[in-house]
């Protein structure tokens, strides 16, 4: 993982031409970068404002997503079908706070403990769901969101594809004890292609690559600080 935290540093030459303010602002609130996860918490009230619904089969319900992330999930899904006849399915999007409250607090009524239910559930507020850039995608005839869908024809092409599209895993298998969460090789999340490809590069899971990201962009400007 240190290897891979230092390999970052390349990512920043690679993203040069953007300039540090420009990557700084896509880690904030609205951005493809903003990170959401039990240290970083949305408001009750947030909700974003381009929400549409993607052109994408879908399992039931009116599921949307932030507008530049329902065009990715189109592409994905398109590129699933023309090229290894793949049919994908979206099965959960954009879920408001109290939608994630209802999820929340059944799932600690089913597994009688919190712990455990924090484990496979995001608090309220801390979903990546309520941000708008997630979704939770299955396969024709599929049966439900589980960890089998990694070992599927279409869990490892989304895993090995995704990223062209703009989405990543978030929650490997290897990475709960910087993310919090179990598997979900069904959760994609929006990220952009740029970001996506290193991210996929990297191996990292979004944490490690903010924080990098985040400490670079700071070091570069106390740098551009100092006196000529």
């Amino acid at each position: 993982m240190l290897n891979r935290i230092v390999a970052i540093a390349a990512v920043l030459l690679s993203l040069g031409n953007l300039g540090a303010q420009t990557i700084a602002d896509r880690t904030n609130l609205g951005a493809s970068l903003f990170l959401v996860n039990r240290d970083f918490a949305l408001s009750q009230d947030y909700a974003p404002e381009d929400l549409v619904r993607p052109n994408v089969r879908t399992q039931y319900g009116n599921i949307t997503m932030r507008r530049e992330a329902a065009e990715a999930l189109e592409e994905l899904f398109k590129a699933a079908k023309e090229e290894q006849g793949f049919v994908l399915e979206a099965v959960s999007g954009y879920r408001s706070f109290a939608r994630q409250k209802a999820i929340y607090n059944r799932k600690i009524r089913n597994t009688g403990s919190v712990d455990k239910a924090q484990l496979l559930v995001a608090p309220p507020g801390t979903s990546e769901h309520q941000l708008g850039l997630a979704m939770d995608i299955g396969r024709k005839s599929g049966s439900g969101l589980n960890a089998s869908f990694g070992k599927t024809k279409e869990g490892l092409w989304v895993a090995e594809n995704a990223h062209r599209f703009g989405f990543v895993i978030r929650y490997k298998e290897e990475w709960t004890g910087i993310t919090g969460y179990a598997y979900e090789p069904w959760h994609i999340r929006y990220v952009g292609k740029e970001h996506a490809a290193q991210l996929y590069r990297l191996d990292v899971p979004l944490e490690i690559y903010v924080d990098a990201l985040s400490e670079a962009i700071l070091n570069q400007s106390l740098l551009g600080g100092l006196p000529q």
